[in-house]
């Protein structure tokens, strides 16, 4: 059987040697997970994927005449009778391009667009972030309607 040392791939100290004491208590911040959330201002990794209601209600169009648009996924232009998937940014997609795309992240690949998604983590970030984002303007509109 392991011991805990080498069970977390760590080892002893050698006579002399001192802990480091900030490294120990990053692994600690980071293993609770406080680091990411409370420390670096930003979400920590990459957006979720969209929530499987926004992708199922998305807007479903058969092409009808040929035009000159394409598929910003695949680059592929779209023919008649094609089935496309519209976005809330009115930007369309095939089907079986921008699926896979929302399983992995919740944002148009075009314009950035964000569908809602199931993190709830996720969506407290925005939330917050957007209310920030309120309160400066707010504290901006006072100062200018103070000074001004």
């Amino acid at each position: 059987m392991a011991d805990y040392y080498q069970e977390m791939g760590w080892r002893e100290l050698e006579d002399g040697e001192q802990p480091n004491h900030l490294l120990h208590m990053a692994r600690f911040l980071i293993d609770c997970g406080l680091y990411e959330d409370n420390f670096t201002g930003e979400w920590p990794r990459l957006p979720p994927p969209a929530a499987k209601e926004a992708v199922n209600n998305l807007k479903e169009i058969t092409i009808e005449d040929e035009f000159d648009k394409n598929c910003p996924i695949c680059l592929k232009k779209f023919h008649m009778n094609d089935k496309a998937k519209e976005m809330p940014c009115q930007h369309l997609f095939h089907e079986k391009c921008i699926i896979p795309w929302l399983n992995q992240t919740n944002s148009c690949p075009f314009c950035r667009y964000e569908l809602p998604t199931d993190d709830e983590g996720y969506e407290a970030f925005k939330k917050e972030k957007k209310r920030a984002e309120q309160r400066k303007e707010d504290l901006e509109n006072l100062h200018n309607s103070m000074f001004s």
